[in-house]
């Protein structure tokens, strides 16, 4: 009876271990999504204009789910008081040289490393925050959403006063701004003010050479793969557009080649970028996008129902951007670019004063 029992144990034991070896599925994968999603779906609402927005918009374009519409009118919201400030009191590049006043001092982040690069770039370029964080990146998003501001030319007459080439190739700008750059060149390359995405994309292959990543701290390897997904990622539209893989070979063999590694050096929200830029390019079976959707999976705590930060926080805010990415790399929908007043007006019932349709 002994024998017979300690051979049931060890078949068990054996049962649960390739139970436990077994690879998900994608319907684990998009049980896991749903996870995710309900959580925020609880709290959604409770999000600051800006989370809120990125949240509702890319959410929408994933499920069509009319509860994000609130969302997205708030995101617009936000960018039209971000448009009305600047073109009524920083219309010129001496009032927003005077409004950059010190922004070296005053700026802030939670990552010291991250900060300190930031303040050295801003006592260079002071002007960089209102001019491409602020007024690029709310023009942009208007005009993704098919709107323009009342004062458009003002606005524009004012970015021509600036060449973004010189932020944008500058070395130490990428080494402490790289995803935010490559954001903000395909916007000025989408409103039609200035195309430098090649002298960026040149630039940045010279400030990250592959050959030397071992010598770069974990954050700086970081800032480079954020760089390197958000090409993708804003070259799509933010999920709008497919990409063809050929048009960024360089990009998809680098991440083949290092992904194991991107996995273990890299948070869970640059890990799941990294998946999405294959999902963006119909690789829907990588090994490497299958690797990210694993580790994402596994990263799900199954008390919060959310992916917590490195410091194990559970804060709902703070982890909007690595959650949504993960919602949307564990099931993914596909592109969409109908979330725009010309094709889905039903979402813009009222526009916030000072935007207009193109």
């Amino acid at each position: 009876m002994k024998k017979h029992w300690s051979i049931l144990v060890l078949t068990s034991a054996i049962s649960l271990c390739s139970h436990a070896a077994t690879p998900p599925s994608a319907q684990d994968f998009i049980a896991g999504s749903e996870q995710i999603k309900a959580t925020y779906q609880q709290h959604l609402l409770s999000l600051p204009p800006f989370k809120l927005g990125h949240y509702a918009i890319r959410m929408y374009r994933q499920t069509g789910d009319s509860s994000y519409q609130t969302g997205i009118w708030v995101d617009t919201a936000r960018v039209a008081s971000n448009l009305n400030r600047i073109a009524n009191e920083l219309y010129s590049p001496s009032l927003i040289d005077q409004a950059s006043k010190d922004i070296d001092k005053r700026y802030q982040n939670s990552d010291p490393v991250k900060e300190s690069l930031r303040k050295k770039t801003l006592q260079q370029y002071p002007e960089y925050t209102e001019l491409a964080v602020n007024l690029i990146g709310s023009m942009a998003r208007a005009d993704e959403l098919g709107l323009k501001h009342i004062q458009d030319d003002k606005l524009r007459a004012l970015l021509n006063h600036y060449d973004f080439a010189n932020y944008a190739t500058d070395p130490d700008m990428i080494k402490a701004w790289a995803a935010q750059l490559s954001n903000q060149v395909y916007w000025l390359k989408q409103l039609g003010v200035q195309d430098i995405v090649g002298e960026y994309i040149s630039a940045f292959k010279k400030t990250y050479p592959d050959h030397l990543d071992a010598q770069l701290t974990d954050q700086q390897y970081a800032n480079k793969i954020y760089g390197l997904t958000h090409i993708i990622i804003a070259a799509s539209g933010y999920y709008q557009h497919s990409i063809n893989e050929k048009d960024y070979q360089w990009v998809y063999d680098y991440f083949r080649s290092n992904i194991d590694t991107i996995i273990a050096r890299t948070k869970e929200d640059v890990i799941a970028e990294s998946g999405i830029v294959f999902l963006l390019a119909g690789l829907n079976d990588d090994p490497a996008l299958i690797k990210t959707q694993r580790h994402i999976l596994k990263s799900i705590d199954p008390k919060h129902n959310m992916v917590l930060s490195t410091t194990g926080s559970a804060d709902i805010s703070k982890g909007e951007h690595r959650n949504v990415l993960s919602a949307i790399l564990l099931n993914w929908q596909g592109t969409n670019s109908s979330v725009n007043i010309q094709q889905s007006p039903h979402l813009f019932p009222t526009l916030p004063y000072g935007l207009v349709a193109k």
